[in-house]
């Protein structure tokens, strides 16, 4: 027997391919059930908020679909993790928009936003195997890639080509600026001060170029 979680799953893709041809505001229940080949009372106790508020959820989890990532730093890791998300929301482009133009002015859909981007935050550095207390505590981590995320997916919904550059340049100079950040917050970070050894020497050598995922947009 299907459980909730999976049939709030499949509604949300449901409901994610009738939002490429009707806004996701304008979409019903009955609608959804019919595109998912369900009766109503199948239904029961969802709402179309409930499926808006899975969507981050269930992207995520591309992000620990293809096991841990083969870079090198902990730049290259997060790279690789977060482009796997907005991979997986490409199938879904015309839908997912739709679904974000709504949540954009609807305000109890946006007041749940900040905790979404933390889990995604969260998770992003789970499947990065960079989910611990190293270099600075989790939740400073977390909140600078939420940011990171949040940066992301404003360049994803601009990004019309189908070959993610402006998706990967934003994301690469997002985890950049970060990691600046991050460097110079550790010298107030109580004892961790001279923890880190000596950088590499990231701005004055590297390219500037981003990475390119492990996994070549299809």
């Amino acid at each position: 027997m299907e459980g909730r979680d999976d049939r709030v799953e499949d509604c949300l893709l449901a409901a994610l391919r009738l939002a490429e041809e009707t806004p996701w505001g304008d979409l019903t229940l009955s609608a959804i059930a019919e595109e998912e080949g369900l009766p109503l009372s199948e239904l029961y106790g969802l709402s179309r908020d409930d499926l808006a508020n899975r969507f981050d959820a269930h992207f995520d989890q591309a992000m620990s679909a293809e096991g841990p990532p083969g870079g090198e730093s902990p730049r290259e890791r997060l790279f690789d993790v977060i482009m796997l998300r907005f991979e997986a929301m490409e199938d879904y482009r015309a839908g997912a928009l739709s679904l974000m133009k709504d949540r954009d002015r609807t305000p109890r859909l946006l007041a749940r936003l900040p905790p979404h981007r933390a889990a995604s935050a969260h998770w992003a550095l789970a499947s990065a195997g960079l989910d611990d207390d190293s270099g600075a505590p989790l939740g400073l981590k977390i909140a600078g890639i939420a940011i990171v995320i949040a940066q992301t997916e404003r360049a994803w919904r601009k990004d019309q080509h189908g070959d993610f550059a402006l998706t990967m340049a934003a994301l690469d100079k997002a985890l950049r600026a970060g990691e600046e950040r991050m460097m110079r917050l550790q010298r107030w970070l109580p004892g961790r001060r001279n923890t880190t050894g000596p950088q590499e020497p990231d701005e004055a050598e590297e390219s500037h170029e981003p990475t390119r995922p492990r996994h070549k947009p299809t």
